[in-house]
């Protein structure tokens, strides 16, 4: 008889339905438990399949007639502190990386996603908006120029465009999906690779501008933040037209 652990190893390389069937007939716990948590990992992985097939129903759909389609996203419109960042994303039509709303994952899984993303995509582009812009044409219309500049920069020129919530103004096709960032692995990635990117902008000004909690609350408006506001005043980053920065500034 295999001893437990020469039965694991079987089971990390290429379990056949002998095997199954044997741990299925071995009354030992510990082969139990490695049956158990062999099925329980393939009913992890067949759920993500299902949950990456759903989510890529718009780029199958658009795939026939349009070969290059470009996610794109946006992540800091809200904040009171540093730039808008949008991403515009090309996947190949085999991309199988269990790619999600960035909102849906923890900072260690965006991290462990963001190369995959960079090295697996045909073309990635970012375009931003500085609090400059955004107090000048106001956010909606700051972020809609950011994603025209990631979309206009990409190195694979899109035939179409599947952007989360918004339009962005260059010529090309496009459709705007409610809640694209979970129903579209093009619009997840740029959403991915959008967050890592902004969240390490502001680590960094929270080195510049410390006594903002920068790092922790990546310019929001937290109880941190209008703290620092309140005993520091604005900085260089702070977007003016947002009433709390405002209301800082003139005290």
């Amino acid at each position: 008889m295999a001893t437990l652990s020469e039965l694991k190893q079987q089971l990390a390389q290429a379990p056949t339905e002998a095997l199954l069937a044997a741990l299925a007939a071995d009354s030992r716990v510990g082969a139990q438990n490695l049956l158990a948590q062999y099925e329980r990992r393939q009913a992890e992985a067949e759920a993500e399949a299902a949950d990456l097939d759903y989510r890529r129903r718009y780029e199958r759909e658009l795939w026939p007639q349009y070969p290059h389609i470009a996610g794109i996203d946006e992540v800091g419109r809200g904040p009171l502190a540093g730039p808008v960042v949008t991403c515009a994303v090309i996947l190949p039509h085999d991309c199988a990386l269990p790619v999600n709303d960035s909102k849906q994952l923890t900072a260690h899984e965006r991290e462990r996603l963001y190369p995959l993303i960079m090295s697996q995509a045909l073309a990635v582009s970012l375009g931003v908006a500085d609090n400059h812009m955004i107090d000048r044409e106001n956010i909606y219309h700051a972020t809609e120029l950011a994603m025209g500049e990631a979309a206009t920069h990409l190195r694979v020129a899109p035939d179409f465009l599947l952007v989360d919530a918004m339009h962005v103004p260059v010529p090309v096709p496009q459709r705007k999906l409610i809640h694209g960032d979970a129903n579209s692995i093009s619009i997840a990635a740029a959403s991915i690779v959008a967050k890592v990117v902004r969240d390490r902008l502001m680590t960094m000004y929270d080195q510049i501008y410390p006594g903002y909690d920068l790092k922790d609350n990546k310019g929001y408006g937290t109880q941190k933040h209008l703290a620092g506001l309140a005993e520091y005043g604005v900085t260089k980053i702070h977007r003016m037209s947002f009433s709390p920065v405002r209301e800082a500034a003139k005290h």
